[in-house]
C-alpha cells in the first residue's frame, strides 16, 4: 500500500543524509560559565537493564536556543512549531576566511557576495554561516582560542547581517559552528551578544555548534532540527540533520 507520503519517505531514504550535530559528553567544549556535563549509571545490566541520568545546562552541545532564553515574555521550548523545525537550508561558506582571520564577522557584504554567486537567498530559509570552527571539536582550548590575555578569538554574525537576512530576505532562522552568535571580538567591544539578542527576539530560534556544514552544498539541502519538548525551557540539545537534492 502506498500514497504520497509513502512515496516521499522513499525519495528522501534514497538521498544523502548529513549529521549536523556533535556528539557531547563530560568533556566536551562548553560555554565557560557552564558546569561540565554529568552523566551517571543509575542501573546496570546485572540489576536488570541499563539506565542512566544526564545533568547538563540546555545550551550545551549541538543546541536549540529558544526566543525565551535571552527576551523576555517571549515564546518557550516547548511552543515551536512542528514546520518551523523543518527548513530549507542556506549555507553560506567563510571557512576560507576564517582560517586567516578567526575575528571574522559576516557583514552584508559578504551576504551580497554569497548571492552573487548562488542567487537570491529565498523567504523562509534557516541560514547557516560555515566556518568550519567544529573542526576544532573535542578541544576546550581550540575551541576558546584565547591569546595571551585570555581574549578568545572566534567568527560570528554582525548585527548588520542579521538585519539583512530578517527584515530584506525573511529568512526564519539561523546556525553557526560557535558557541555565540556574535564574533568574540563583536562581544568584548559591546560588552554584550547583541547579534544573539537580535535573532531571539525576531520570535525564533538558532541553533549553535552545528558540524559538518562542510558537506552541504550552499543551496538546496533541507534541514530537520528535533528536539526534545522540555516544559518552560530556554533551550536543549538538538539532533539536527541535512538532506541533500
Amino acid at each position: 500500500m502506498s500514497n504520497e507520503l509513502i512515496q516521499a519517505i522513499q525519495l528522501l531514504k534514497e538521498k544523502k543524509w548529513v549529521d549536523l550535530t556533535h556528539t557531547f559528553g563530560p568533556e566536551s567544549p562548553h560555554f565557560s560559565a557552564f558546569d561540565a556535563a554529568q552523566f551517571d549509571t543509575l542501573f546496570n545490566h546485572d540489576q536488570g537493564f541499563f539506565a542512566q541520568s544526564f545533568r547538563f545546562p540546555g545550551q550545551y552541545g549541538t543546541h536549540l536556543d529558544a526566543p525565551i532564553h535571552f527576551v523576555r515574555d517571549t515564546r518557550y521550548l516547548d511552543e515551536l512549531g512542528l514546520k518551523e523545525l523543518v527548513l530549507p537550508l542556506v549555507v553560506i561558506d567563510q571557512s576560507e576566511a576564517v582560517e586567516s582571520n578567526p575575528d571574522f564577522t559576516l557583514d552584508v557584504e559578504h551576504i551580497l557576495e554569497f548571492e552573487k554567486e548562488h542567487g537570491v537567498i529565498e523567504a523562509g530559509s534557516f541560514v547557516a554561516l560555515r566556518t568550519d570552527w567544529s573542526k576544532r571539536w573535542p578541544s576546550h582550548e581550540a575551541f576558546d582560542n584565547k591569546d595571551a590575555e585570555g581574549h578568545s578569538h572566534a567568527p560570528g554574525w554582525s548585527v548588520r547581517a542579521l538585519m539583512f537576512l530578517f527584515e530584506e530576505r525573511k529568512i526564519q532562522a539561523i546556525g553557526h559552528e560557535t558557541f555565540d552568535t556574535d564574533s568574540a571580538v563583536d562581544y568584548q567591544k559591546n560588552g554584550a551578544l547583541l547579534a544573539e539578542y537580535y535573532v531571539l527576539a525576531q520570535d525564533t530560534y538558532q541553533v549553535e555548534l552545528l558540524t559538518n556544514l562542510d558537506q552541504v552544498p550552499a543551496k538546496g539541502a533541507v534541514i530537520f532540527n528535533i528536539v526534545p519538548k522540555a516544559e518552560k525551557a530556554s533551550g536543549f540539545p538538538v539532533r539536527s540533520f541535512a538532506i541533500l537534492p
